[in-house]
């Protein structure tokens, strides 16, 4: 029998860990952060010190060479208490580092992942522009090759960017059109950006509902000149790098759903031990205990997909699909345990005072990131067979 339900003593180890700085770090000052929409420089800086970042990347370029359901289990702990940082760790590790290393040459990862394995430098991923979401080959962003100077001249803009315009941010890779195929579809090329690079501006987004003290930018590309080897991988397989580093961020914000409804729950649990109505504790009257089981049945099953997409991803199988399913599943089991939760809060799940509420904004996002819950369910039908 191959099957295992259990945790390795490791695992256990690291739930353990991530949980108690979460609980004790974090959740202090998760709603102060949350009403100021304030970005935390220190908070980052001690998930880096915990060794949040990197966490895929082999020690050898200073990372800390986990494997993949340890990742998933540090996004799942950190979102159980509070989702922006829980995209923080996310965003970076999958979508900023992650290319980086699968991509990069052996100079460009020794050049840029030591730094982005400590939690003093941030790197983030321009893929998505206003008019360029689900249609990702949308992209109007451009990169001309100036032959003269031996140099790729980027003009455009990105949107809704995680962790582009902090000031820890080091750079961006950025997806652009640098030609045109044989079929006449574009041809896309991912770029290696600094952060400072001159022509580029990087704006912090402001008045968003939930991730509130998640660092997310606007990018604008005015020119911007970086060299004829700034490119990632090679030439034209920008889409292909996209599409394959979006599957592995599924698996992250499949497992920011997986932690957030864990929470809801946890928090939900402890409420109605506590509430009482009609003179007795509230879980007692049976459409709460109803709601309750059925919000600790849909997470069970939720890990079950979640932790068998991330171990068909670590054991080098095919897992686009099954990543597909968990981001979907995961979401949604997010946003209903997050509603339920509240419901069962009454007016109190509306007031910030109460994390539920919080939480409830924040599970919106989850069905958007990463491919909407849409486009999840065409990449689901097309492995069935569906094209």
């Amino acid at each position: 029998m191959s099957y295992q339900f259990e945790e390795s003593d490791e695992l256990k180890m690291l739930r353990e860990t991530v949980r108690k700085f979460a609980e004790n770090e974090i959740a202090p000052v998760a709603k102060e952060l949350d009403e100021k929409e304030a970005f935390s420089i220190d908070l980052t800086k001690r998930m880096g010190e915990l060794g949040l970042f990197g966490t895929i990347i082999d020690p050898a370029y200073g990372g800390q060479g986990m494997d993949y359901l340890s990742y998933i289990v540090v996004v799942e702990e950190l979102a159980r208490i509070d989702g922006s940082q829980a995209a923080t760790i996310a965003a970076h590790n999958s979508l900023g580092a992650g290319p980086l290393y699968y991509y990069g040459n052996e100079e460009q990862k020794k050049k840029y992942l030591p730094d982005l394995c400590t939690g003093e430098g941030l790197w983030a991923f321009g893929l998505t522009e206003a008019g360029a979401g689900s249609d990702a080959q949308a992209s109007r962003t451009t990169a001309v090759y100036d032959n003269a100077n031996d140099e790729w001249v980027i003009n455009g803009s990105k949107i809704w960017i995680t962790n582009s315009a902090s000031e820890l941010t080091k750079g961006i890779t950025v997806q652009a059109v640098s030609g045109k195929l044989e079929n006449g579809r574009p041809e896309m090329t991912c770029f290696i950006v600094p952060a400072d690079a001159k022509g580029l501006t990087r704006k912090v987004m402001h008045d968003k509902m939930m991730w509130r003290s998640s660092n997310t930018g606007e990018l604008y590309f005015d020119d911007v000149r970086v060299p004829g080897d700034a490119i990632l991988g090679v030439r034209g397989s920008g889409f292909k790098q996209m599409m394959e580093t979006l599957d592995n961020g599924r698996l992250s914000i499949g497992a920011m759903g997986l932690g957030l409804a864990k929470g809801a729950l946890d928090m939900t649990l402890k409420y109605v031990q506590e509430r009482e109505t009609f003179g007795v504790k509230i879980y007692k009257h049976q459409a709460i205990s109803f709601k309750l089981a059925e919000m600790a049945t849909r997470i069970e099953a939720a890990e079950n997909l979640m932790y068998k997409a991330a171990w068909l991803k670590q054991e080098n199988k095919p897992f686009e699909k099954e990543a597909a399913m968990a981001k979907l599943y995961c979401s949604e089991v997010a946003e209903y345990c997050s509603r339920e939760g509240q419901q069962t809060f009454g007016g109190y799940g509306l007031m910030k005072e109460y994390p539920i509420e919080r939480f409830y904004r924040d599970a919106a996002l989850l069905r958007i990131g990463e491919g909407t819950s849409e486009i999840q369910r065409i990449v689901i039908a097309r492995h069935l067979g569906l094209r």
